[in-house]
This record gives C-alpha cells, sequence and structure tokens, in this order.
C-alpha cells in the first residue's frame, strides 16, 4: 500500500476555473465532420443534417469552445468554397489529409452547429497558402452586421445576425515542415502581425492567437516563439502550443507521466514570453492558448500512411482508447488546471471520432471513449477558483522523465464546496490519499468517483459502451478523511460542508 498526502487551502489561489479550458476541435480531417457531427442520411439527424445525438454527447462533455476548420486542413483551405447552395459548392483536393473535400459544411454549418450545441466558435485562419486579404475577407462576412459586399452575402445565405466570432488563430503550425505554406519564424511572425493588425482595424477587441511551436520536441522550439513574439507582441492575446502523447515500447510508467513534459512546454513558453516583454518593455502578458492536445498514436498513423486515391472522408486517426489512456489524459488535464493562471484556452484534438472522446458509426450507434469521462467530470465540477496541491507522494522512477510522483492533482474551489481531481500512476497497487481540509471548516465527502479497471488496457466500444465509466468509490474515511486509490486510476473527490 502506497501512502499520499495533499493540503486544501481557499488561500492558495492560483486563478479563476477558466471556462474555455474545456475547448475541443472540429477539423475537417477523416471522419470528424463527415459522419461526425454531420450526417443528413442517419436515423437522428436534424433538419440541417446535424447528428442528434452527437450534439447530446457534445453537451454532456461540457464543451465550452470549438476551434474549426483546422489544423493542418486550413493551410490550404479556401472558407469561400464551404457557403453558398451546397449543390454549386467545388470540391477540392486537400493536401494535409490526401483527401476530397466536399464543402457540405462550411463556415455558416459550423456556426449554426455551435449555437445548438452551445458552444462559442474559434476561427483558425488560412496564412498558409493566403493571408492579410482573405483574412479580412472572412471577418466582414462572418462578423460584420450587414451592408457591405461580404456581410449581405451572409445575409443572403440566410444568416440575418453576425457570427460574432471574437477568438481568431493566425493560421497553424506554420512552424512544421509538414504543412502548407511552411514558414520560418520571421516570416510567419511579420504575416501574423500584419494580420492582427489589419483585423484590429474591423475590430480592436478581437482575440487573436499566434502560432507557436508544434511540439516542445521541434528543433526550433523556443526560438520560434521568441521570434514570433518580437514580431507580434503588442497584436496578440495569445502563443498557442500543441503536444500529443502516446505510449512507446511498452513504457506504461512514463506515459502515465507524460504531463510532466506538457508541465515542461507551459513552464518554457511562458518564460519565453515573458523574456520578449521584457525586452519590449511592455507591460502586456502573453496568454497560452494550449489548442491542440491530447493522446494520439502517432507512429500508427505514420506506418499507416496516408489514402493514396483521395477519398471522401475517410477514417483516420480513430485511436480507440483504453485505460490507460484515459488516466493519462486526466493527468494532462489536471496540468492545464494548475496552470490556469497563464494557460486560458485550450482546445482537444478533435471532438468526434479522430482521436477523440466520442465515436461513431456512419448510420449507427455513437458511444462514449475512456477519456470522454475525466473531461466531463473536470468540466462539470471545476468551478470558481483552482487552488495549489503540491501533494506529498512516493515517487517512481521512470525511462522518460526521471522521478515522478506517483499522485498527480489540483482541487477547485468555490462558495458551494471543493473538488480534488487526481491520479493514481502507480501500476502495482492503490494508494491512500490523506486529505488535510481544515482550512475549508468542517466538510465531508460528498461523492468520490474512479475511473479504474482490472486491465488497463480494457476499452470502450458500440457494444459495450460502458465498461470503463466513473463509478462510486467506497473506500473512503472521514475523520481522517482518506480516499484510496486503485491502481492507474482518475479519481473525482467532491467535499461540502
Amino acid at each position: 500500500m502506497h501512502h499520499a498526502s495533499l493540503t486544501l487551502d481557499p488561500a492558495f489561489k492560483v486563478a479563476p476555473v477558466r471556462r474555455r479550458t474545456f475547448g475541443t476541435f472540429v477539423e475537417h480531417l477523416g471522419r470528424c465532420v463527415y459522419t461526425g457531427i454531420y450526417e443528413p442520411g442517419h436515423p437522428l439527424a436534424d433538419d440541417d443534417g446535424f447528428r442528434r445525438d452527437v450534439l447530446e454527447l457534445t453537451r454532456e462533455l461540457g464543451v465550452s469552445t470549438v476551434r474549426y476548420p483546422g489544423g493542418n486542413f486550413v493551410s490550404g483551405y479556401r472558407w469561400e468554397d464551404g457557403i453558398g447552395p451546397k449543390d454549386r459548392r467545388p470540391r477540392r483536393l486537400d493536401l494535409a489529409w490526401r483527401s476530397t473535400e466536399t464543402n457540405e459544411v462550411g463556415v455558416d454549418e459550423f456556426v449554426l452547429w455551435c449555437r445548438k450545441a452551445g458552444v462559442e466558435p474559434m476561427m483558425a485562419l488560412n496564412l498558409g497558402t493566403r493571408g492579410i486579404a482573405e483574412a479580412l475577407d472572412l471577418l466582414e462576412y462572418c462578423n460584420h452586421p450587414s451592408g457591405t459586399a461580404l456581410s449581405d452575402l451572409r445575409v443572403s445565405h440566410g444568416a440575418k445576425e453576425p457570427h460574432g466570432i471574437r477568438m481568431w488563430c493566425l493560421g497553424n503550425e506554420l512552424d512544421g515542415p509538414w504543412q502548407t505554406g511552411h514558414k520560418t519564424a520571421r516570416e510567419y511572425g511579420r504575416l501574423a502581425a500584419e494580420t492582427a493588425r489589419a483585423m484590429r482595424m474591423v475590430d480592436p477587441g478581437l482575440e487573436l492567437v499566434a502560432c507557436g511551436s508544434s511540439s516542445s520536441s521541434m528543433p526550433t522550439f523556443g526560438a520560434w516563439e521568441a521570434e514570433v513574439l518580437e514580431e507580434t507582441y503588442e497584436l496578440v492575446d495569445y502563443i498557442s502550443c500543441h503536444a500529443y502523447y502516446e505510449e512507446h515500447d511498452g513504457d506504461l510508467g512514463s506515459f502515465l507521466a507524460s504531463d510532466t513534459d506538457m508541465q515542461y512546454f507551459i513552464s518554457s513558453v511562458v518564460a519565453t514570453a515573458d523574456h520578449v516583454g521584457a525586452r519590449l518593455k511592455s507591460r502586456k502578458r502573453i496568454d497560452l492558448s494550449f489548442d491542440e492536445w491530447n493522446v494520439w498514436y502517432q507512429s500508427r498513423f505514420r506506418d499507416a500512411g496516408t489514402p493514396d486515391d483521395w477519398p471522401v472522408a475517410p477514417p483516420l486517426l480513430e485511436d480507440h482508447y483504453h485505460l490507460a489512456d484515459a488516466v493519462t489524459f486526466g493527468g494532462l488535464l489536471i496540468t492545464l488546471l494548475r496552470n490556469s493562471d497563464r494557460v486560458t484556452a485550450a482546445s482537444l484534438a478533435q471532438l468526434v471520432n479522430v482521436i477523440a472522446p466520442i465515436m461513431t458509426e456512419p448510420g449507427g450507434r455513437s458511444w462514449r471513449q475512456t477519456t470522454f469521462h475525466p473531461f466531463a467530470q473536470a468540466s462539470r465540477y471545476a468551478s470558481g477558483d483552482v487552488l495549489r496541491v503540491e501533494p506529498v507522494s512516493p515517487l517512481y522512477e521512470t525511462a522518460a522523465y526521471g522521478e515522478v510522483p506517483l499522485v498527480h492533482a489540483v482541487a477547485t474551489h468555490d462558495a458551494d464546496g471543493t473538488t480534488v481531481f487526481a491520479v493514481n500512476r502507480s501500476v502495482d497497487g492503490p494508494l491512500s490519499l490523506e486529505i488535510d481540509a481544515r482550512a475549508l471548516g468542517a466538510v465531508r465527502v460528498v461523492e468520490a468517483t474512479t475511473l479504474t479497471d482490472p486491465d488497463v488496457y480494457a476499452r470502450n466500444t458500440a457494444d459495450e459502451p460502458d465498461r470503463i465509466t466513473p463509478r462510486p468509490n467506497r473506500d473512503v474515511e472521514q475523520d481522517p478523511l482518506r480516499v484510496l486509490l486503485p491502481p492507474v486510476s482518475w479519481n473525482v473527490i467532491r467535499l461540502a460542508s
């Protein structure tokens, strides 16, 4: 039996819980859009062709924002292809995923879907093959009320009211050689700055995200952020971060500690941004938009390759997640919350079918992947302020990160109570977690749930959709407050007076 402890104190505030932490991502990639959110012939499709079962699961997931339409896809995208009568929309080759894009879904349909789902749209701009003029055109089409060529065009397409999109990504992963329109940091920084300056002439209140590094393993990591921010610092609000993790060569211990790398990524980008701000003698602070993150088995994708016949909506990147994936995922989510003072927006990539918490069958069923549950619980129960907690925990040795604590945790607190989110990374036994809550007054555990299974590689399927789901944890003691965390588990402990 392992033993660990943590202390809760409402004075140890990090920042308010940021609702945008619980954003996701819809890209024209594989089956995310077509047979994902949109499938007109499906028995559960609504009058606009959107799957009602996916809409319901999106609401249950607790999504706040959705980034669209890419991703790598956006760097070759012509937004004009996706507006107007559907029978006149052109089919295009998508270079990013070697597919054919039908353009049945475009910006108007996406915003309509967002309104049905109750989420905020977050729009990405093509700064790969396009530039300032096209960005301004899309902004006018989306946000200007009426009386201009493009705003009146939107109205003629049935969208009388402006879409009112506030958050815009200035391109995507342009540090990556795989990206259509790949640029050096200086080239991209200049383009992003001029695009941002022009967009702010239309609307000074927009929130703009500059491209950061595609991962912390990029050879230009750090230098890219510094050069880009030197050009854009006073013109943007965020710098982006992207990171994906997978288990390598059966090294489960390192995989479960993937959040160690995410913390390194966040700390490094914060330090770089603040250094640039200091050099520029600016009092402005740049926040982080971690607008792509997830468990993704990229090695499987690389081994499989991309289609060679330009199919429409082929099944791509459809990872089927197991318990260990969900626990690792939970650790990443805890890290995002622990950094809520600087990570003020995030996007889980992606929402449906493509490395996603929601899976669907074309014409058939939908179900929750294992990763659905940590996200849904955190979105539902994280409220008020994030509290800094520093567990006193046994350490274990990992090949990738050295010594790492068995327990990774965060807490949130408001007038209604306090919630602890914790993962036990131990692969060989349970852990008794003692919680010192004296600073909260007289409290009790009102609910404790655990996501676990004897088989760490067990998955949910369409036939067995609830194999891995949060279940009540009965191993709770009230005085002193202790909760038994099973090995390889995600845990939510809710306290109230």
